[in-house]
This record gives C-alpha cells, sequence and structure tokens, in this order.
C-alpha cells in the first residue's frame, strides 16, 4: 500500500472513532455542540473514504486513455467532500437557530463530556499534523483537504469546549452559539476547498509556478525568444506547454539543443514539472536568415551556404551555394533551383535576383590518416601567415585525394571575418604551393 493511501486510511479509522465518541456523548448530554461535531466528523469520515479511493485512482501512472496521468482525482474527491461539509454546515445552523430561539432540551454538560471533547482536540491535532506532513511530502490535493477538514475540526471542537464550559456555568445558548461556530466554520472550509479544485479542474493558470517558469527562461544564457507559456496543474505536478523562436538559419541540433535548455530551466524550478518545448523560425531576421528559411524548406534541398548580398545599379540581388541529392539528373536539380528561387523571392520582396550555384551533397567516403611529406611545407606556410604553429594537423587519405585538416589559434578578441580571411588564404597558399593536396579544412579557434 502507498503512503498516501495509508495515511488516509489512518484518516478513516480516527474520523471512525469520532463519530462514534462525539455523537454518543451528545446524545447523552442533549449537546447539540457535540451532535454537531459528530455530524461534522460524519463527514470527514466519508471524505476520507473518498480520499483513501481517489490517491488510489491519483497514483495510477499514465495509460493510453489518460495520458496526462490520473492526479485530478484527487481534486474530483475533493470538491465531493466540500458539497458534502455545506450539507453538513447547513443542518448544523438549522439546528441551532432552533435552540437559539425555540425550546429545546437542557444542556447536561457533565464531567466526562469534557472529558471525550478533550481527548478529541488531541486526536485533532494528531490527525491535522500527520495528514498536513504528508500532504506537503507527496503533494496531494486530497490529502491537503484532509488536513483542511481536521483543522477545522480542531477549531470546532476547541469552539464545543468553549461552550460546553459555558453551558456548566450556567449559559445554556453557549452549547448552540458553539454549534453555529462549527457550522461557520464548515462553510468557510467547504468554499476554500471548492475555490482551489475547481481552479485545478477548470485549468487556472497557477500564478506562482507560471512567474517562476518565465523567470528561469528569462535568465538562460544564452537567452531564447520565449513567445508563449502555457501552464497547468494536477496532483500536485506543474505541466508547461512551451514555445520558443530560434533563427531560420538555425541548425536542427541548434533548435533541439534550445529545447532541451529550456526543459532543464524550468525543470530546476519547478521540480518534477512534465515540460514540451516547441520551436518555431523567428520570421522577421535579417535578409540572409529569411532567404536560408525559405531555401531550406523546398523539398529535397539538403543544405544553403554561402549567401552572398550584391547592389547592382541600386537593386539588391542574392546569390547562394545549394547542395542536393548528388544522384538527381541536372534537369530535375534545375526545377528544384526554380522553386527555390521563386520560394526566396515570395519571402523576401526584396530582393531583385536571385543565382544559385548547384552542388552534389557529399556521400559519406572512407578514409585513412597518413604520414605525407606536404607536413613541413604546411606548417611553414601557417607560420608565416599567423606567426605560430598549427595547434594541429593531419592528412587524410581518402576517395577525393589528399585531404588536410589543420586548426589555427587566433586572437579570440579578432573578428570572425578577420578570422575567415587568415583561414582563406592558409588554404589559398597551400593549394598553390602543393597542388596535390584535394581540399584543406582549416578549423579557428582563440
Amino acid at each position: 500500500m502507498s503512503p498516501q493511501r495509508r495515511t488516509a486510511l489512518v484518516s478513516v479509522a480516527a474520523a471512525g472513532v469520532l463519530v462514534v465518541l462525539k455523537l454518543t456523548v451528545g446524545l447523552a448530554t442533549s449537546s447539540l455542540g457535540l451532535v454537531s461535531e459528530a455530524i461534522h466528523s460524519g463527514t470527514d469520515l466519508v471524505a476520507a473514504l473518498l480520499t483513501f479511493f481517489a490517491v488510489g485512482v491519483a497514483i495510477r501512472p499514465a495509460d493510453r486513455t489518460h495520458q496526462y496521468g490520473h492526479g485530478k482525482a484527487e481534486n474530483l474527491a475533493a470538491l465531493g467532500e466540500a458539497a458534502i461539509l455545506v450539507v453538513a454546515a447547513l443542518l448544523i445552523a438549522v439546528r441551532a437557530l432552533e435552540r437559539l430561539f425555540g425550546n429545546g432540551p437542557e444542556v447536561n454538560a457533565t464531567w466526562y463530556a469534557i472529558v471525550v471533547i478533550a481527548v478529541v482536540i488531541a486526536i485533532d491535532v494528531t490527525r491535522t499534523t500527520v495528514s498536513w506532513r504528508a500532504s506537503r511530502r507527496y503533494r496531494s490535493a486530497a490529502l491537503a483537504s484532509n488536513a483542511l477538514h481536521f483543522g477545522s475540526d480542531l477549531a470546532g471542537s476547541v469552539a464545543v469546549l468553549v461552550g460546553l464550559l459555558v453551558a456548566r456555568a450556567g449559559y445554556a445558548n453557549g452549547d448552540s452559539i458553539a454549534a453555529l461556530f462549527v457550522a461557520v466554520l464548515v462553510v468557510t472550509a467547504a468554499i476554500r476547498l471548492m475555490r482551489g479544485n475547481v481552479d485545478v479542474l477548470m485549468d487556472r493558470v497557477p500564478a506562482d509556478a507560471e512567474s517562476a517558469a518565465r523567470k528561469a527562461i528569462r535568465a538562460m544564457e544564452p537567452s531564447v525568444d520565449l513567445r508563449r507559456l502555457r501552464m497547468r496543474q494536477a496532483a500536485g505536478r506543474q505541466f508547461a506547454d512551451v514555445v520558443i523562436g530560434v533563427s531560420p538559419s538555425a541548425a536542427v541540433g541548434q533548435g533541439h539543443a534550445a529545447a532541451d535548455a529550456v526543459e532543464a530551466a524550468v525543470g530546476r524550478a519547478l521540480p518534477g514539472a512534465d515540460v514540451v518545448v516547441h520551436v518555431e523560425p523567428i520570421e522577421d531576421g535579417s535578409v540572409q536568415e529569411r532567404a536560408h528559411a525559405a531555401a531550406i524548406a523546398v523539398p529535397n534541398v539538403r543544405e544553403v551556404h554561402n549567401i552572398a548580398l550584391v547592389d547592382v545599379d541600386g537593386h539588391t540581388e542574392l546569390s547562394l551555394h545549394v547542395k542536393l541529392p548528388g544522384d538527381l539528373s541536372l534537369e530535375d536539380a534545375h526545377a528544384i533551383a526554380e522553386r527555390l528561387e521563386t520560394s526566396i523571392r515570395a519571402a523576401v520582396p526584396e530582393i531583385a535576383g536571385v543565382q544559385t550555384h548547384l552542388e552534389p551533397l557529399t556521400e559519406s567516403s572512407a578514409a585513412r590518416e597518413v604520414d605525407v611529406d606536404d607536413e613541413a611545407e604546411v606548417r611553414r606556410i601557417v607560420h608565416e601567415v599567423t606567426g605560430a604553429e598549427p595547434r594541429a594537423l593531419r592528412f587524410l587519405r581518402t576517395d577525393a585525394g589528399l585531404v588536410a585538416f589543420l586548426t589555427l589559434g587566433l586572437d579570440g578578441q579578432s573578428r570572425l571575418a578577420e578570422a575567415h580571411a587568415r583561414a582563406s588564404e592558409i588554404e589559398e597558399q597551400i593549394r598553390r604551393s602543393r597542388p596535390g593536396i584535394a581540399d584543406v579544412i582549416v578549423h579557428t579557434e582563440p
């Protein structure tokens, strides 16, 4: 048996004992306060039974027909408890008013009635504490409603004790006033219970949780464009639906990494939260970003790079390199290029013309690392251009020929354009000096 259900079962046993004690002594002494408390405890007995069964449903894992779990069973049970409380409060209030404004039996506030209510208060203190601690530990709405009931029972029991002492001192109406006080407590508890659980069932935004999630996302480094955040809760667990915007030129992996970062940030702010992140392209980016997004959306376009803008007689034209599957015929590739150009013109109306350079997508090929005599010459060229040795240098023999991979260490504060120019200069010099090298791949780092 789960700890939640065990706590609920203890509450059922305690409520049953209290009903018997209060009702027996209340009838024996004609104390409306004790009878009212017996009715109150009777509602708690029913409520505890509801909680026992509701928690058993709520802890079930999500399934095909309840994909968000069964947590709201607790909130439904709590609403049922609230309805029972309202009925009990009305009955108590009617009987109390009849006693106050009519002729009722005289209250016999015996010593054993005082002892019984003192025992009841001790039990109320214990079960309120146990249920409250369990509700905090397991974040259970049903156990929290039980704790609220038991707390109102405790206040009511204290009021009944005061009423009996006043009646014992000779003021018979003290018991009826205590009964009315119990009725007010019951109604207050029912209203609070209804309001909180209706909010959950109607998916009212949990304000504190939403604020914490927004704060966590806005504090992220690097920052993301938060476009929408929707939240709901069930059984103490938060559910977040997040939409973020990323650059249209971002790769799928970059968008996925941004989504993972958002999930982690919200998870740290709201432990146990279920977070779903949807990634959208930012539509109001630069001309290059919008052109890239329009191009990559065309079927069979595998990669777009080297996007450049040129001003021709006051008109802006765009050129770009496009990689397509290598097994396409030239006719099919040309048709794709025309669709791509049309797509770019529609997305970027300020572009007067589009020039595409078509390339086959490079297929993976076997390669092996080799030692070559060209290494000394490559190191010399790098030293002349940068004033330092390359941080790494290796040669691979591929189906396309010999490929040189080298890593340059440059000033971290230099502009990216300057770093690229250095890399391009080294590539060009290596190609001129060693035409036997098929390709040169230069990586720059600070």
